[in-house]
């Protein structure tokens, strides 16, 4: 629990030292297409990740778990049913579980298995765009918004900005209350809520979407962060890491005269070196 922005610098510190400490096993069933970076992003800040899928063994790997990280940008029937006997077995262990909804509100598929998996489980840590987020608060009832997401990439007329901020923020805050969950809509501008407090984190590069798996990197983060600690300063400490990360990263290849490839490994790098001061003095964050 966070009450004000004066508590955030020791809550940042305390939870990273724990997740270097505990060095969490992060279990993901994770997006195809991006599964490396995943997992060299979770080793990066400090995760143990483990990346199993298949049925006869994931009860055995989620009860050992200290985390698992759901991603469904690249699902198949195969991977579904992984995912719904993961999602149990943490729900009975009290594994924390991170969804990352990818693509939800483009598909049947995918808003069917997104709505199974939140309806039917425990879910700490919900992470996904800003059109992911308002696609589960229209399928949850929430709000009756017509906005369909670019394919797994953000409608433009949801981009977070300083203009919508309150009143996305009261979304995520309303859908986070009702869903009994954290949520962390990542963009421009990321809101963090657990129902309670919302916290407006204003880092990161317009290179970061250029790039294939910045989010489902950051999901992964979240996972190993949540697996340390507890949801809403994991998924803090995750998404500001990320982001100055990014900053990071983005400074060293304008000075190289450098491109998007090279962005993507010094991102590695930038999270590799994540310490709390850096998290503490070059954050930009806001208690809605």
């Amino acid at each position: 629990m966070i009450n004000n922005e004066s508590e955030i610098p020791e809550k940042v510190e305390e939870t990273l030292k724990n997740i270097r400490e505990k060095n969490p096993l992060t279990h993901c069933i994770t997006n195809r297409v991006t599964i490396n970076d995943c997992a060299n992003a979770s080793l990066a800040i400090g995760g143990s990740p483990l990346m199993a899928e298949d049925v006869d063994e994931l009860e055995e790997i989620v009860t050992i778990a200290d985390a698992l990280v759901i991603n469904i940008g690249t699902l198949t029937k195969t991977q579904i049913e992984s995912m719904k006997l993961a999602a149990k077995t943490a729900t009975n262990t009290n594994t924390p579980i991170i969804l990352d909804p990818v693509g939800v509100g483009v598909s049947k598929l995918r808003n069917d298995t997104t709505l199974y998996l939140i309806e039917n489980n425990d879910i700490a840590t919900i992470r996904g765009n800003i059109s992911e987020i308002k696609a589960i608060a229209k399928l949850t009832g929430l709000i009756d918004e017509n906005n369909t997401a670019k394919g797994v990439d953000v409608n433009i007329d949801d981009i977070i900005t300083q203009e919508n901020l309150a009143a996305n923020g009261e979304i995520i805050k309303e859908l986070a209350a009702k869903l009994d969950t954290t949520i962390l809509a990542s963009g421009p501008i990321d809101i963090l809520s657990d129902g309670e407090t919302t916290i407006a984190i204003d880092n990161g590069d317009d290179m970061m979407p250029l790039i294939t798996g910045s989010g489902c990197m950051l999901s992964t983060i979240v996972g190993s962060c949540v697996g340390g600690s507890a949801p809403l300063e994991g998924s803090l400490v995750a998404i500001l890491a990320m982001n100055i990360a990014g900053e990071k990263a983005r400074a060293k290849v304008d000075a190289n005269d450098e491109g998007t490839g090279s962005f993507r490994a010094y991102l590695i790098d930038y999270l590799y070196k994540t310490n709390a001061e850096s998290l503490i003095n070059e954050s930009n964050i806001q208690i809605l």
